[in-house]
């Protein structure tokens, strides 16, 4: 199992853009096989806009998959995000992941004046479209005529935590299925990975797994949400279970930035 990591930013621990690149490219450096970025607005806490951040992650390294996990597809109009993604794409050479979603905090699209309830539509017409700009197709009168590098575009991973309808849509018409550990407990990853498998899904991927090796550590129940908030050793043990179960990636979030820390943390699964 591949592991990533998302470095989160919050109220606690501000930093410059620096030291956030910074960051970024010592993950890849203690041995991070990716790179991930939340998208979010209007929740009272700043996070960098997942495209922008994804550019510059492809400008400080260069091993690591970069991904998002997951962009709000219906937050914005799709001829202008296949043009931004197509760029980031561009940037970083083929690694880019596109993990997308329909979303699922009413005040992302308030802040907006975006239709919550319409958003699943949205997402629905927007990929094909998207896809077909990335092939270089007229879509409205608009052709974004990809150079052959980039010319189809990034891999799509669906995010769905264990919807009926976008488990198949993601194993039989896109290229992966992203579960949130911090939004669907063990059972539930479990029991949605058994179905997108069932439907000829291939990479699977647990993201948005957040990390605390001070906190008191306890076995991993069916019934917990999967955290990484324990011991390391604990911690250890519960991302061989994600594993175990067939996942090919995890996607750990961490708050502090130091190399130290980063190091600490991949060493979790060798």
């Amino acid at each position: 199992m591949r592991l990533g990591v998302s470095i989160s930013l919050n109220s606690e621990n501000m930093v410059t853009g620096g030291d956030y690149a910074n960051g970024m490219r010592d993950a890849e450096t203690v041995g991070f096989d990716s790179l991930w970025f939340f998208d979010s607005l209007g929740r009272g806490n700043f996070r960098p806009d997942p495209i922008s951040a994804m550019s510059a992650a492809a400008a400080v390294t260069e091993r690591v998959e970069i991904g998002t996990c997951i962009l709000q597809v219906p937050l914005r109009h799709p001829v202008e995000l296949a043009h931004r993604v197509l760029t980031a794409h561009f940037l970083s050479e083929g690694r880019l992941l596109l993990g997308v979603g329909a979303g699922s905090t009413k005040t992302d699209f308030d802040a907006l004046e975006l239709d919550f309830e319409n958003r699943f539509k949205q997402l629905t017409k927007a990929l094909p479209m998207m896809q077909a700009l990335w092939r270089g197709e007229t879509v409205r009168d608009v052709n974004l005529t990809p150079w052959p590098s980039v010319q189809g575009g990034p891999p799509i991973l669906v995010g769905s935590w264990a919807g009926s309808r976008w488990i198949p849509i993601a194993a039989k018409q896109y290229d992966g299925w992203i579960a949130s550990a911090h939004f669907t407990n063990f059972a539930t990853l479990k029991e949605g990975l058994k179905r997108y498998r069932g439907e000829g899904g291939d990479r699977a991927i647990a993201t948005n797994i957040p990390v605390d090796l001070t906190a008191e550590s306890k076995p991993l129940a069916d019934s917990d949400h999967l955290d990484l908030r324990c011991g390391p050793e604990e911690a250890s043990e519960r991302l061989r279970k994600l594993a175990e179960a067939g996942f090919d990636d995890a996607v750990v979030t961490v708050s502090a930035v130091t190399k130290d820390h980063l190091k600490t943390v991949r060493a979790l699964h060798p």
